[in-house]
Formats: C-alpha cells, structure tokens, sequence
C-alpha cells in the first residue's frame, strides 16, 4: 500500500483511509505491507506510539519536502515540486518497493491520492511487475469549479502533469477507486473508452473505535436552555475550498443588528490549517469574541470535543462537489445536530440529506447562512434537533469490506504475472 499519508503524519483526516483500512484488512484475510515515506518530509507530526499495529510492517522511503528541505530564503525552484512537494520521495520508493515485491511477492499494489506522486510509484512498480494495480483516486486529480470555471490545479505545468499522471493511471490500473459518486460518474464519462468494471466507489467513513470509551464520558457542553450553544469545525478551513468568508459575513451582520452575542453562540474553529488569513478576517469584522480559533489536538481529543459540542459545522465550496470531506463521517457518528454551509446539489449534501440532515445553506450566499443559522440555534436551545441513530453502514470496517471484495475480485480475474 503505496501512502504519503501515514502515522505519524497529522494535518488532517486524509491519513486515516490508510491507515484505518490496514488496521482492519487483516480481518477479511489481507495482510497489508505499508510503503510510506521518510516522516522528516511531513509539515505536522505526532506520535505515532499505537495507532500503527505490530502485526504490520511498515516502510519509509527517503522524501524531502521542497518548500522547506529545498528553498533558499523561502523560495524554491517549482520544477522540485511538480507534480506535488515530494516528487523526490519517488525514486526512493520505487526501489523500496521493487525490493518489497521481490520479497513478499505481493497479489496486489495500491496506492492512494491527493499526493500525486504515490500514484506515479504505483504505476512505476506496476509496470516493472506486471501485478494488478489499484488507483486509489480518492477525489479528482483535474477538476473545474461550475459556478467560476476554474480549472484545478491553477498552476499551469502541475496540471498537465497531473493530467497526464490521471490519463496514464486509468489506462494501467486494474481498478480506479473514488470516495464519491460524482466523481466516479466524470471519470466514467471523461474516459468514455475505459470499461465501466474499472471504476468503484469505496467512500470514506468513521472508526468506531475512535469513539469506544469516550462516548459515555461525554455530552454535551451545556444543556439547550443555559449558556452560550457551542459550534464547531474541525479541521483545514482552506481559503478557496472552504472559504469562510460568506459565513463570517453573516456572523457580522446577526451581531450588528444583536441578533447573536457571544452569551448566546461560540463558534471554535479547530486546526483551520490557515489561522493568520481567519484571524485576519475575524478582526476585519469584530467578530472575535464569537469565533475562535483553536490549535490542532490529537485525534481522540477531537473526537471527544465532537461529542462534547451541541452542533457542527462543514464547509464545502461548489468547487468541490464531486468530494465529501471525511470529517463527515465522524460528524455523522458523533451524532450531533449538523449545520452544513455547501452546495445542495454537491456529493456532500446529498450524504447528509440520506442521513437525514436537513440544515443546509449555499456557503456562497451569507444571507441563506444566516437566516438558516438562526433557527438552527433556536432548534438546538429548543431541544428540536433529531439525528440519525444507525450510522454502521458508514464505519471504517464496513469500508474495508468494500475493499476486501475489490481485490478479490481483481485476483480472481487477474492471476498476477509477477516479474519478481
């Protein structure tokens, strides 16, 4: 398994899908071999000290990150960072991993987006091996804004990189694996010529384990009808992607005319990712004493103070309505009213409305956001708010059951040709 991402890397939610699916694939009779890189390459780290089992061996090939390992008085020369910061993590992990299939002879290579260049070594080590490959896309490596028509990635040569890595990818994987139906369906129809057995959907979703001992211990931080209701965001705030701009503006106007006040609504913003920019913005509107902005804590912390909040919040640009953040999953499993600020006809809305969440707005429209802000504040000091008991069917384990299914399948068909 092919994964930048990778205990004790720490900075969001996206080290989990590897981490969670190696966790639990020895249950459904696979025993996974993780090829990561060197942990001096990531930005953010944490002990890894047992969120990484015994039972899996785990391999770290030399990577260093440009923006830091390879500028000089901040600058960087952007060839060393196409199509990603740790294009130099690929040569390293080609040869570590030819000598892992040589020993393991493994059935089976996976490697997962967003960080392009596990993809490139998936397909390096698939072409010396000759094994199935499956391309753990996640969300769309080349996609356009509907409403701006902004084409991601902007900068010019990491787009045609990255197309060319996707073209190549779909035409050599045995499987191209999603995170979202809409993203399955443009790739299905971007590639009209590939079969449609070479796409699956395996979503994202929350560890039960995550919340095993903390649950009984927490409720929420103050009953409806005393103190201030408590908001939370979890997670990277970006300024484009999630941009929070639409939101503090109608926080601004609900304070202005004394429709809110801190008595009566915080809002934490936890590990935003961006907090100088938010800052900036909090104070540009006199809106600190109502949002604030918190550090990152360890997963289980955060988990607890899910739990511990009366409602939260996601942010989603129509830009990204082909990706549902996998934060959602875990918002969904704490089981705590949710007020989503994303287009409606977006993957994550319709998620949370099958789950039965009904609080959604436009992020780009402050004037849908506060009026649906609220009356879902009312709802929650009123005690209306109802969510969803049974959420299994989204558990990581049952996400690994989806996987183990796929590589049985690829083996069945494919009987590898190991050049090994």
């Amino acid at each position: 398994m092919v994964a930048f991402h990778y205990p004790p890397w720490e900075g969001g939610t996206g080290v989990h899908r590897t981490q969670k699916f190696a966790r639990y694939l020895p249950d459904e009779g696979w025993q996974p071999i993780i090829l990561t890189a060197s942990p001096h390459a990531y930005t953010q780290k944490q002990s890894a000290n047992g969120s990484i089992p015994s039972t899996i061996p785990v391999w770290r090939a030399f990577a260093l990150d440009a923006a830091r390992h390879l500028s000089i008085h901040g600058s960087y020369l952007p060839w060393t960072a196409v199509p990603d910061r740790w294009i130099s993590w690929f040569p390293s992990a080609v040869a570590v991993g030819a000598n892992l299939i040589r020993k393991h002879r493994p059935d089976v290579i996976w490697s997962t987006y967003p960080i392009a260049t596990a993809h490139l070594i998936g397909l390096a080590l698939q072409r010396w091996s000759g094994l199935p490959w499956v391309a753990d896309f996640r969300d769309p490596m080349i996609d356009v804004d509907p409403t701006t028509g902004e084409i991601y990635p902007a900068d010019r040569l990491v787009r045609r990189v990255s197309a060319w890595i996707e073209d190549t990818a779909v035409q050599y994987c045995s499987r191209a694996v999603f995170t979202s139906a809409g993203a399955h369906a443009m790739y299905s129809n971007r590639f009209p010529h590939i079969p449609q057995s070479r796409w699956a959907t395996i979503s994202n979703g929350y560890d039960e384990e995550d919340f095993a001992g903390i649950e009984s211990e927490c409720r929420p931080t103050r009953q409806a009808s005393c103190g201030p209701v408590v908001l939370i965001h979890s997670g990277v705030m970006y300024p484009c992607e999630r941009d929070p701009t639409q939101f503090f503006d109608a926080l601004a106007y609900l304070r202005r005319t004394d429709q809110i006040s801190p008595e009566k609504l915080q809002i934490t913003l936890r590990a935003t990712g961006h907090d100088e920019y938010i800052r900036a913005q909090l104070r540009s509107r006199g809106i600190e004493d109502l949002v604030f902005l918190e550090p990152p804590i360890a997963h289980r912390a955060a988990v607890a103070e899910l739990l511990d909040a009366n409602g939260l919040l996601v942010l989603q640009a129509s830009s990204c309505n082909r990706q549902v953040p996998a934060k959602v999953y875990e918002y969904l499993r704490a089981r705590r009213p949710i007020f989503a600020m994303t287009d409606p006809a977006g993957d994550t809305a319709a998620l949370l409305k099958s789950e039965g969440v009904n609080w959604i707005v436009p992020l780009n429209s402050w004037i849908d956001i506060a009026a649906g802000l609220l009356k879902f504040q009312d709802e929650i000091r009123n005690g209306q708010t109802r969510t969803r008991v049974e959420v299994g069917h989204l558990s990581r384990k049952s996400r690994t059951r989806e996987l183990a299914l796929l590589l049985n399948s690829i083996c069945a068909l494919e009987p590898h040709n190991s050049k090994s």
